[in-house]
């Protein structure tokens, strides 16, 4: 089961929830201050009335009587520490401590309490909040300063908090909202744009990974793109032609090749020692066989056999024929079918360089065909002594053989499994080899069904 990824995995996908988040950041960051900037205008519109007409008072308390002052600014002047209920606010005391040291005024206490009986408006107040038609929302509280001036002397005023609430909340969505279309909405564009011609770009390359060919990639987009195009259909025209220019060359060396060993093996036939003229025709043979795979591994990844939907159970019985008429010691199980998209000469000849080893290296093959989940996989057992774990990616390069001594009496070339390996990767396939508990090899050829 493939485990689920929230990320995306594609360059516009990253660059757009990328730039959401951070304008999403951003803007919590500016919520943030503006509610700290809103929270300290409220604190200062609360703080500043009360303020202001004890300020107001104390400058002319020694020129007008304390009846005029109570009746202009709503102060009042106590001897005694005046007894306060409600809600008290530390806030609003901080903030007009504040606001008294900064117009000079020294305060030796400060208490201010909040409770919910607001105090009856001033008329003009009234008008104004009845022709403005703005609902009170029942917030309107009384706000009670008390401010010690002097050892023992109070003055107290009250005043009106609270109406109408808060609404930059919501205007403060909508601008999120519509910096989002006016950010994302060209940089889809932009990103659509760039995206294009990388992900031809990508098709390109999986195509000659694929296939050993690709198509030319569109100029197009951006710049920086249409550089990066460019040059990769450069390198595409010159790898085609380095490719071709391999294959005439292993063409005419193949054709050079055999043309001198044809005329050898018409030479073996005026040998009159039979014992002679037998071993010169194995080595012939031997040479024909090792050049065949040197021209078969060189042009792995470019064959020119389409792929066809094939039975790989019945081309597995097809092979083991060949070799059971041979008398050689093969077996095939019982298999269902299985069919897959494949080039069948390769993989027959894939699985025919297996059996060979198994039955040189092995005694007995032991052919198999299973299904599993989305592979088919080609088994093929021996009952020989196996090969050391550390040896098994080393026995797939060319060249190589388990016996070193490099004697035609005990194996090839070393080519085989390089070229079934070779095969299996141009299917999109694998060629995995394990020593079998009881003793012997097993090597499969994995390939998509």
């Amino acid at each position: 089961m493939k485990r689920l990824r929230l990320w995306p995995q594609g360059l516009v996908a990253q660059i757009i929830i990328l730039v959401a988040i951070a304008l999403f950041v951003a803007q919590a960051i500016n919520f943030a201050l503006l509610l700290r900037e809103r929270t300290r205008i409220e604190l200062t519109m609360q703080t500043a009335p009360g303020v202001y007409r004890i300020v107001d008072a104390l400058d002319t308390r020694d020129r007008r009587a304390a009846a005029d002052i109570n009746r202009r600014n709503r102060v009042r002047f106590l001897t005694a520490s005046p007894t306060l209920s409600g809600k008290e606010r530390p806030d609003i005391e901080k903030r007009a401590r504040a606001m008294f040291d900064d117009v000079g005024v020294s305060i030796r206490s400060l208490r201010v309490i909040e409770d919910r009986q607001a105090p009856p408006p001033r008329r003009w107040t009234s008008l104004r909040m009845h022709a403005s038609r703005a609902p009170d929302h029942g917030r309107a509280a009384r706000l009670t300063m008390a401010a010690e001036y002097a050892p023992g002397k109070w003055a107290v005023t009250q005043t009106r908090t609270g109406g109408i609430p808060q609404r930059y909340g919501g205007w403060l969505v909508g601008q999120t909202l519509i910096l989002y279309v006016i950010v994302l909405l060209p940089l889809l564009w932009v990103g659509r744009r760039l995206a294009r011609p990388l992900r031809q770009l990508t098709r390109s390359a999986e195509q000659f990974a694929r296939t050993g060919s690709a198509d030319a990639v569109e100029e197009c987009g951006p710049g920086d793109v249409r550089q990066l195009t460019t040059a990769f259909n450069a390198m595409r025209s010159r790898i085609f032609a380095m490719l071709n220019e391999k294959d005439r060359m292993l063409g005419a060396i193949g054709h050079d090749l055999r043309t001198p060993l044809a005329s050898l093996r018409v030479r073996t036939e005026s040998v009159e020692d039979e014992s002679e003229r037998t071993r010169m025709s194995e080595t012939i043979n031997e040479m024909n066989r090792m050049l065949e795979d040197i021209l078969s591994l060189a042009r792995a990844g470019r064959s020119s056999e389409a792929q066809q939907k094939v039975d790989l159970a019945a081309l597995a019985d097809a092979v083991v024929e060949d070799f059971l008429e041979l008398g050689a010691p093969v077996d095939l199980a019982d298999s269902e079918r299985a069919v897959a998209n494949v080039r069948p000469q390769q993989i027959r000849r894939a699985l025919r360089n297996l059996i060979e080893n198994a039955v040189v290296y092995g005694e007995r093959a032991h052919i198999s065909v299973e299904r599993g989940d989305g592979t088919i996989r080609l088994i093929v057992a021996d009952d020989g002594p196996g090969i050391a774990e550390d040896r098994m990616e080393e026995m797939m390069e060319p060249f190589t053989r388990l016996e070193g001594s490099r004697n035609r009496e005990t194996g090839g070339a070393g080519l085989g499994l390089a070229l079934v390996r070779a095969i299996m990767a141009e299917h999109g396939g694998a060629l995995r080899l394990a020593n079998r508990p009881q003793g012997g090899l097993e090597a499969s050829l994995v390939l998509p069904a």
